[in-house]
């Protein structure tokens, strides 16, 4: 498109955002210097190009899903962030008592409450981790320490009471075996080949198997139960504080996908093997709702995978948010670094 044409789009669109009212063209005459009816004229040739939409209610304007679209990619600009804004953030990388995790948790709580968007923050997932291998330590007492440990270097241990008729030999011997045939296993689907697979082969070479099986089968058992995705939603109302949001019964559909943290989990963490730029969807392309937005943003820390999200109106003040995530993300590197001094 020409300039203006990508002028008056970038108009329409910010205005739109922070009005929520269809932009009719008196708004942008002064604004472009130009007559009502070219204005119009041009407005009509982006509806044609399918950049923007009529409103039902009124003569104006609104952006498309493919209006959205083009914005982000050719027309958004890079925004700093408000001193309020940054002041809010900065106190909670400030703060050494809070680690990383939750460090992010609330600066997505703070996210939320500012912008009246619902954010996500998806955290360790015992799907991702696979068995490195697991280690026996015998304790005084008829006591052992089993000790998980997987390739993210997510590393958990448990401690079991011995019977006095249970060799610690026999023990160890298990967790060798478990070494040779069950590495690089996903650890949320040990417990199952643990039951089928290594379970009939230490019957027949151990002598107290049953017992033996189950100090292994609870050691990764309460690995995954420690490890689960860890899905923190802050705002799940706040969303609906924004206009758009005035029918009932929209309302309660979208509620009922707010509150279905499985959903939630799954639109946000698509793509799961993409790069670690900001990533932006907009109504279907979200697969969550035709009338909302994710942007999201994968982290990483401490060997653990993870991803902050923003779920707002496709009206969403797509810049802010952004330069929010962004401004998250930096500090987060920043904090590792010094903490790692």
């Amino acid at each position: 498109m020409d300039d203006r044409r990508n002028s008056l789009l970038k108009e329409i669109v910010e205005t739109y955002i922070k009005t929520a009212k269809p932009v009719g063209s008196k708004a942008l005459c002064s604004k472009f210097d130009c007559s009502s009816a070219t204005i119009r004229n041009e407005m009509a040739i982006l509806e044609d190009l399918g950049y923007v939409e009529k409103n039902h209610i009124s003569s104006g304007r609104v952006p498309s899903e493919k209006g959205y679209r083009y914005y982000v990619e050719n027309l958004m600009e890079a925004e700093k962030i408000t001193g309020s804004d940054m002041l809010k953030l900065q106190k909670i990388f400030a703060n050494k008592e809070l680690v990383l995790s939750d460090a992010i948790t609330k600066c997505m709580e703070i996210i939320s409450e500012i912008t009246n968007y619902t954010s996500v923050v998806l955290g360790k997932n015992s799907s991702d981790n696979a068995l490195l291998q697991v280690n026996i330590i015998a304790l005084a007492d008829n006591q052992v320490v089993a000790v998980v440990c997987t390739d993210k270097g997510v590393v958990e241990n448990k401690i079991f009471n011995i019977p006095d008729n249970i060799s610690i030999n026999e023990i160890i011997k298990t967790s060798e075996i478990i070494n040779k045939l069950l590495v690089g296993t996903p650890i949320n689907q040990v417990g199952t080949r643990l039951e089928n697979e290594i379970k009939p082969i230490i019957k027949k070479q151990i002598q107290q198997y049953e017992t033996i099986y189950n100090i292994f089968y609870d050691a990764f058992n309460d690995f995954v139960s420690n490890n689960t995705s860890n899905v923190h939603i802050s705002g799940r109302t706040k969303i609906f504080e924004q206009p758009e949001y005035n029918d009932v019964a929209e309302l309660k559909r979208l509620a009922n996908k707010l509150e279905d943290v499985n959903f939630i989990e799954k639109v946000s963490s698509k793509d799961e093997n993409d790069t670690n730029e900001i990533k932006i969807y907009i109504g279907d392309e979200s697969e969550f709702d035709p009338n909302v937005t994710i942007i999201r943003k994968k982290y990483h820390i401490n060997g653990e995978d993870g991803t902050i999200a923003v779920i707002g109106p496709k009206r969403m003040d797509y810049q802010r948010i952004v330069s929010l995530l962004e401004y998250v993300d930096e500090n987060l590197d920043n904090r590792k670094e010094n903490d790692g001094k």
